[in-house]
């Protein structure tokens, strides 16, 4: 995913959700609407989280200092894993203790009968647009990937926590228009109560699983299956290198990928020509795979027993 696709769909899920929670908190302070003010604290949430992505966005492009040799590039995923937090406790919590004391209490809306429910056909209508736009840049990076692979493979964790709180916004909205429609027909604000308790439940199962998918990522995770073979092939594909005894990869951030081999090479090869070999070999990988920033090659002489005991991912001898 480029960070230019991931900040459009951010800044647009944040533009409707401004726009959103300002409309929500009035129809909550004319009506009453436990509905209503889960769905604005969500929005205002939302917000907040969509300002954590951009920061982490711009504090990741900090350069490499002595202290941090390896950049700040996992900075997106300790925002993204902050957003998870958010979501989970400002709303999927405050949903469900609203929930609790509008079921416990409930009240029938009165006053502005039909102001929430023409809110939320607006608010449904604006995070379709911020959908339609998370959707559009992430299809320019997913290609074939199933939408759950391609949730849990992200490297770059903007788009994916997107797509889940627009989601989630979506359902969302759906939620409250029917708990705030069975209100207004029946008269019971019990299905008000009802309806935001069906949106905490919801915040929180999306907060679990975003809070999942970054906790990996903090923790680091090498190449997917197809980066893998194209290092292989790359290294591969040159002089003077017998195979790979084990190679292995960590994203340093989205678009930064550290690279640790060691390749085997003839043992008879003077030092000079396993150097030539080995610079030879960064080229290549770096043609294949733009986003290995970091690369540091071993030369060995390949032993069987070492190869079976250290490969983590290896690749086939090279051949004539």
């Amino acid at each position: 995913m480029s960070a230019e696709g991931g900040t459009k769909a951010i800044i647009a899920a944040l533009s409707a959700n401004l726009g959103i929670a300002v409309t929500k908190f009035g129809a909550w302070f004319l009506t009453g609407s436990s509905s209503m003010l889960a769905e604005a604290i969500h929005s205002v949430a939302d917000s907040g989280n969509q300002l954590l992505l951009l920061i982490g966005g711009k504090q990741s492009q900090k350069k490499a200092t002595p202290e941090h040799p390896f950049g700040y590039g996992r900075e997106r995923y300790i925002y993204a894993f902050i957003v998870s937090i958010v979501l989970f406790s400002v709303g999927g919590l405050f949903a469900l203790y609203e929930a609790y004391h509008k079921i416990r209490h409930p009240e029938p809306i009165d006053s502005w009968k039909w102001v929430p429910v023409a809110v939320l056909v607006v608010a449904i209508a604006l995070e379709s647009y911020s959908f339609y736009t998370a959707i559009t840049e992430s299809n320019r990076t997913r290609g074939k990937t199933s939408w759950v692979d391609y949730v849990r493979r992200a490297k770059a964790p903007e788009l994916p926590v997107v797509l889940l709180e627009d989601a989630g916004a979506l359902v969302g909205l759906v939620l409250a228009l029917f708990g705030v429609g069975l209100t207004l027909i029946t008269g019971d604000g019990v299905w008000d109560g009802v309806g935001t308790a069906a949106i905490g439940i919801l915040l929180v199962a999306i907060a679990a699983i975003l809070a999942v998918e970054t906790k990996s990522l903090l923790i680091g995770e090498g190449a997917n299956p197809e980066t893998v073979k194209q290092i292989e092939k790359a290294v591969l594909s040159g002089d003077g290198i017998e195979r790979i005894i084990h190679m292995k990869t960590l994203h340093l951030g989205p678009e930064e990928l550290l690279v640790a081999l060691k390749i085997a090479v003839p043992r008879t090869e003077r030092a000079d020509e396993v150097a030539r070999h080995i610079d030879e070999t960064e080229v290549r990988i770096r043609e294949a795979v733009p986003i290995a920033r970091v690369i540091y090659i071993e030369p060995d002489i390949y032993r069987v027993r070492e190869s079976s005991e250290n490969a983590v991912t290896s690749a086939p001898p090279a051949t004539a």
